[in-house]
């Protein structure tokens, strides 16, 4: 069975991108946010299996939608995405529960690498 995936991007071509890499390898993308505001609310709506989520985004950043996604789901499984390939943020990602992270610009192999690790 196709695993559902939610994807946060606050840049459209981003979103399209990972959305390309992921539907061609089988997995299936039920939603897209472009911030972490609306991430959230995706997440309670639709339940998916990971959230591939963006660290830097207006409204309510990448870190505030982890955190608030896995205060209502512990058991979330999501994957952060970020240009910064800064420690502190890393850090404080897999701290608040990030299962991993890629950094931006990524590789198609990277991001399924990731996927497949975390949901199979």
């Amino acid at each position: 069975m196709a695993k559902n995936i939610l994807i946060c991007d606050d840049a459209a071509f981003m979103r399209m991108m990972i959305k390309d890499i992921l539907t061609k390898n089988g997995y299936n993308v039920v939603g897209e946010a472009e911030n972490g505001k609306i991430a959230v609310e995706k997440y309670a709506e639709l339940s998916p299996d990971l959230v591939l989520l963006d660290i830097t985004m207006p409204e309510m950043d990448g870190i505030g939608a982890l955190k608030a996604i896995k205060e209502k789901d512990p058991n979330a499984c999501v994957i952060m995405c970020s240009a910064m390939g800064q420690q502190a943020m890393v850090i404080e990602a897999i701290q608040s529960g990030a299962k991993d992270f890629i950094v931006k610009p990524f590789q198609a192999e990277r991001v399924l690498e990731a996927v497949k690790k975390v949901i199979g």
